[in-house]
């Protein structure tokens, strides 16, 4: 039976530039892409963002029609939706802002439904600590939190990002991240000091070269699907985590075995997004797709090492 998955995040429009085109207003946030990539796996996706009077209402319509719960979604009338204008070069590694328009988002302070807060599984998606510390303040003892991260807060409220590290279960952010966060010089060391400031895990995503997964006592590793053509990698991180938490909340599971599994489908799920702009690829899915590239997927990975003597 699938628990309940609750993501506190954005909801945005995105105008986006790569060099296979150009598109504007594509439907976009942190929320949005969790929220759409966790409902393949778990029928009980629970959504908490704020949007402007310029959100149709058919998006709202469409996020209910894919299972997702949107009873924390909140409208504000007086203000418009969360902006952002992006471009990448040839390879894609990293977005230049063109412009960034926060409009309700800005000054937005998160109220979680009552009937939200007894969610067993939690993501916090990219933002400020201190606002994904309000949320932890209104969550009645989740079994399983995973925070995100990014450098702007690391850089600009440290204090507060170490102060929700040690009250979180996992903490996901990309290897540059880690080694900002944590001062070390490799991800190995980077994520050791993670784990020592208090969460169970340390997911690093690691981009076209895949994710890693570090506990107390386990490490585990995989690389990215491979693929010829990417569109537009927006969404990749939190398309990723959608997949990683929906499947910890589809089994119920925190186990490493489990975790392993998710890390897994993180991955699968992240590889369909970017091959469309925004959420296109994720709206165009079907459960086929998803079920032939997992089985691809495990084929790859797979090796069968010989129990011989590694000495002549």
């Amino acid at each position: 039976m699938p628990s309940p998955l609750l993501v506190v995040g954005s909801l945005a429009f995105d105008t986006l530039e790569t060099p296979a085109g150009h598109a504007e207003n594509e439907l976009g946030g942190s929320a949005t892409y969790f929220s759409h990539t966790a409902a393949w796996l778990s029928s009980k996706v629970r959504m908490v963002g704020v949007v402007g009077k310029d959100f149709p209402r058919r998006h709202i319509v469409e996020f209910a029609d894919r299972g997702i719960d949107v009873g924390g979604i909140r409208v504000v009338a007086s203000g418009k939706t969360f902006r952002w204008h992006g471009r990448y070069q040839k390879d894609l590694t990293d977005a230049e802002t063109v412009s960034l328009e926060l409009n309700v988002f800005g000054k937005y302070a998160p109220k979680i439904p009552r009937a939200f807060q007894k969610s067993p599984f939690v993501f916090l998606a990219n933002g400020s600590p201190v606002t994904q510390r309000t949320v932890l303040d209104q969550v009645d003892k989740p079994k399983f939190v995973l925070a995100d991260t990014m450098n702007f807060w690391i850089e600009t409220e440290h204090a507060a990002l170490m102060a929700l590290i040690q009250r979180i279960d996992g903490l996901i952010l990309n290897h540059a991240e880690l080694l900002q966060l944590s001062g070390q010089q490799n991800v190995v060391a980077g994520a050791r000091w993670a784990l020592a400031q208090g969460p169970r895990i340390v997911v690093v995503k690691k981009g076209e070269h895949g994710a890693m997964l570090f506990t107390e006592g386990d490490f585990f590793a995989l690389p990215a699907y491979p693929l010829e053509h990417i569109v537009d990698p927006t969404g990749a991180g939190d398309s990723f985590a959608g997949g990683f938490m929906g499947h910890l909340a589809r089994t119920g599971s925190t186990s490493f075995d489990e975790m392993k599994r998710a890390l897994a489908y993180g991955t699968i799920l992240a590889s369909f997004a970017v091959e469309d702009f925004g959420l296109r690829r994720l709206f165009n899915l079907t459960s086929e797709e998803i079920d032939r590239r997992v089985a691809e997927f495990a084929r790859m990975v797979s090796v069968d090492l010989a129990e011989e003597p590694a000495g002549r």
